[in-house]
């Protein structure tokens, strides 16, 4: 089984920051790409970045300059540098593993449970 647990979610004042973290354990083999999806009240999820195993990095386009995805030596685990956050950054934000490899040789596609992050006005 693969889990991942996400961290760093608060409430925070506009033209602030944040750092989030998300620990990927279990019986992980590899994982291809991690990334970042946030979903706001009543709209859908939408992807904030990811970063594939080989360090390329995509992000959405409001968030470009202002965020960061970084997942150190190709591990299990990623962050979000979030700076200059908005009040329409406010959702709970999901970790993703996609193209996980485990033990026994199958490949899944794991959510974390989500973090919630609120900045205000």
């Amino acid at each position: 089984q693969v889990q991942l647990v996400e961290s760093g979610g608060a409430l925070v004042q506009a033209g602030g920051s944040l750092r989030l973290s998300c620990v990927a354990s279990g019986s992980i083999f590899s994982i291809n790409a991690m990334g970042w999806y946030r979903q706001a009240p009543g709209k859908q999820r939408e992807l904030v970045a990811v970063v594939t195993g080989g360090s390329s990095t995509n992000y959405a386009d409001s968030v470009k300059g202002r965020f960061t995805i970084s997942r150190p030596n190709v591990k299990n685990t990623a962050y979000l540098q979030m700076n200059s956050l908005k009040p329409e950054d406010t959702a709970v934000y999901y970790c993703n593993a996609n193209n996980v490899q485990t033990l026994a040789g199958n490949y899944r596609e794991v959510w974390g449970q989500g973090t919630l992050v609120t900045i205000s006005s």
